[in-house]
């Protein structure tokens, strides 16, 4: 990233140029950007093209005003972490399903972030409700945050009864086990320590934009933190408003104009035409 981008990417955050990269300045980054880019699914019901290069990913979330879903959200702040003096390496995760199996490989992306004060943590802006401060990379207790209690801890053995760590983790070199990110108590993914480049998730991210059996093709999501500590989301023409407490409120947009309008006003995601799920009932 050049430095008219750098700076165009801070304020679509609403945050200074910082002067040296601490860990204070990767947790306001880290939660503005939560507040302020959607993690949204909408170019694969829009037709749109998802192309997993640096410029292109910092011309949508900056130069369009979008958001996107991990490799987006993650690939796009990532740059401008790197951009920023932070050491920032991409990892691979697998996420887990609803009966605890994991995803595919290259599933999920995510931040492993160094900071000039010695601490290394987990960032992620891409897996919708998570953690809203970055988590310590190397802690194994409960780390409480606005978003729940988490935790990292090594990988246990996966479905199959292999621990995933011993395949592809010894294979970049490293004898280190993977590592699963728990919330409240539930995995949520699994992270190989091992980094990756941008280019190795071009297959993930074009399952997850095409195949019927990927949630991200049959429905549509938007949604982001809000000020106050909550969550607003878009699914499809249902509005929900969580508040911090946990509390839910939600309705349904009659019209196209209402759904426009929400996605316009409450995401500043201007669109010309309502999305529509690309496989709504899992087929195709």
């Amino acid at each position: 990233m050049n430095p008219t981008q750098v700076d165009a990417y801070l304020r679509r955050l609403g945050v200074q140029h910082p002067a040296w990269p601490t860990v204070e300045v990767l947790r306001e980054l880290h939660l503005r950007h939560l507040q302020t880019v959607p993690f949204e699914n909408l170019s694969i019901h829009l037709g749109e093209e998802i192309v997993l290069e640096e410029e292109r990913l910092v011309e949508k979330v900056v130069g369009a005003r979008r958001g996107g879903f991990c490799y987006e959200l993650n690939g796009a702040f990532g740059a401008l972490l790197a951009a920023l003096g932070f050491d920032v390496a991409l990892l691979a995760g697998r996420v887990y399903g609803d009966e605890g199996r994991l995803g595919i490989p290259y599933d999920h992306l995510a931040l492993r972030v160094r900071t000039v004060d010695g601490g290394e943590w987990l960032a992620d802006v891409g897996f919708g409700a998570h953690s809203h401060y970055p988590l310590a990379f190397g802690a194994r207790g409960e780390q409480e945050d606005p978003g729940g209690t988490f935790r990292i801890v090594e990988a246990g053995p996966d479905a199959a009864g292999v621990r995933s760590g011993d395949g592809a983790a010894k294979k970049g070199g490293s004898d280190a086990a993977d590592l699963d990110v728990l919330m409240g108590g539930r995995s949520q993914y699994r992270l190989e320590v091992r980094p990756r480049a941008l280019g190795d998730f071009v297959a993930g991210a074009w399952w997850h934009s095409t195949s019927s059996a990927s949630h991200f093709t049959r429905s549509l999501v938007c949604s982001r933190v809000t000020e106050d500590g909550g969550r607003i989301t878009l699914s499809g023409r249902t509005f929900k408003v969580t508040a911090a407490d946990g509390a839910r409120e939600e309705r349904e947009l009659e019209t196209d104009e209402e759904v426009l309008g929400a996605y316009r006003e409450r995401f500043g995601i201007e669109l010309d035409r309502v999305p529509t799920a690309r496989h709504p009932d899992g087929n195709g």
